[in-house]
C-alpha cells in the first residue's frame, strides 16, 4: 500500500471513529439504562453488576402504571405513521405527476408555495394547526394528528417526486399516448412503476416522520387510549423519582420498527430522496 493511499485511510478513520462512537455511545446508554435495576441505572458503571430483562418483562406486560396502555399506544403510533405514509404518497405521487408528466398551469408555483411553508419552523405551526383542527371539531381524534403530519411531509415529498420524474425520458409518454393510453393509465402503468425507488423513500420518510412526533401529537390528542407511544414516554419525566430504567426499556422497545422499516428499505433512501438532485 501506497504512503499515499495509507494516510487517505488513516484519515477517513480518524474521522469515521469519533463519528461511529458519537452515534453508537447514546444508544449504548439506553440500551444500559435497559438492563439495569432500578438501584444501579445511575451507578455509572459499564456494565450492570446485574444485568436483568426483568424492565422489559415490566413492560411488555404493562406492569407499571405509566404503562397500563402501552400495547394500545404502540398501535396508536402504528396506525398513525402507516396512514400518514400512504396518505402522504398518494398526495405527493399525483401531485408530482400531474407538476411534472402533464404540465399542469400553475403547478410548479403551487409547489414552491408549499415549499416556503418551510421557512417557518413546524414548531410555530403547531398553534394555528391547533386550531384549525379544533374548528373542524378534530381534536382529540387520531385524524387531527394524521392530517397535521401529511400537511408537513407533503411539500418535501412533492419536490422530491417532481425531481425524480423530471428525469424520466418523454419517449414513454409519447409512447403511451400513442397507444391511445389516457392520464391514469400512463400514470398507472408508467410512472408509477418506474418510480418504485422514489415511492419507497418518501413513504418511508413521511412514516418515520410521523412516528417520531412528539409536540403535534401532545397538542391534539388528550386522552390515554388516543395517545401515541411518543407522547406517553413523556408521563415518564412528569415524577420527581421517574422509573428510569423503565423508560429507557420502552424507548428501546419503540425504537425497534422505524429501525426494522428503515433497514428493509435501506437500499432505496440514499437513490430515492436524491433521484434528480443532478443534472445529467
Amino acid at each position: 500500500m501506497s504512503p499515499r493511499k495509507l494516510w487517505a485511510e488513516t484519515r477517513l478513520l480518524l474521522i469515521g471513529l469519533p463519528v461511529l462512537l458519537w452515534t453508537v455511545i447514546p444508544v449504548y446508554h439506553l440500551f444500559l439504562f435497559a438492563i439495569s435495576e432500578r438501584d444501579s441505572a445511575t451507578s455509572g458503571r459499564l456494565w450492570p453488576k446485574n444485568p436483568t430483562l426483568q424492565n422489559f418483562d415490566t413492560v411488555l406486560h404493562q406492569k407499571h402504571f405509566y404503562l397500563n396502555h402501552f400495547w394500545q399506544q404502540l398501535g396508536n403510533s402504528l396506525v398513525i405513521a402507516f396512514a400518514v405514509g400512504l396518505l402522504t404518497l398518494f398526495v405527493a405521487t399525483t401531485a408530482a405527476f400531474a407538476i411534472s408528466r402533464l404540465k399542469v398551469r400553475g403547478g410548479r408555483t403551487v409547489m414552491n408555495l408549499a415549499l416556503f411553508t418551510y421557512f417557518i419552523p413546524a414548531a410555530f405551526l403547531a398553534v394555528p394547526m391547533y386550531k384549525t383542527m379544533a374548528n373542524y371539531g378534530l381534536l382529540n381524534n387520531r385524524w387531527s394528528l394524521i392530517l397535521a403530519m401529511v400537511t408537513i411531509a407533503s411539500p418535501y415529498c412533492i419536490w422530491v417526486l417532481k425531481q425524480a420524474s423530471d428525469k424520466l425520458p418523454w419517449e414513454l409518454d409519447e409512447a403511451a399516448r400513442i397507444d391511445g393510453a389516457t392520464p391514469l393509465q400512463l400514470f398507472r402503468l408508467v410512472y408509477v412503476p418506474l418510480m418504485v425507488p422514489s415511492l419507497v423513500a418518501v413513504g418511508t420518510y413521511a412514516l418515520l416522520l410521523a412516528w417520531n412526533e412528539y409536540l403535534y401529537g401532545f397538542l391534539m390528542l388528550s386522552n390515554e387510549t388516543d395517545l401515541t407511544l411518543a407522547v406517553a414516554l413523556g408521563n415518564f419525566l412528569a415524577a420527581d423519582d421517574s422509573p428510569w430504567e423503565l423508560l429507557m426499556a420502552t424507548g428501546l422497545i419503540y425504537a425497534l420498527p422505524p429501525a426494522a422499516i428503515y433497514y428493509a428499505f435501506k437500499r432505496y433512501m440514499v437513490s430515492g430522496l436524491t433521484a434528480g438532485a443532478v443534472k445529467s
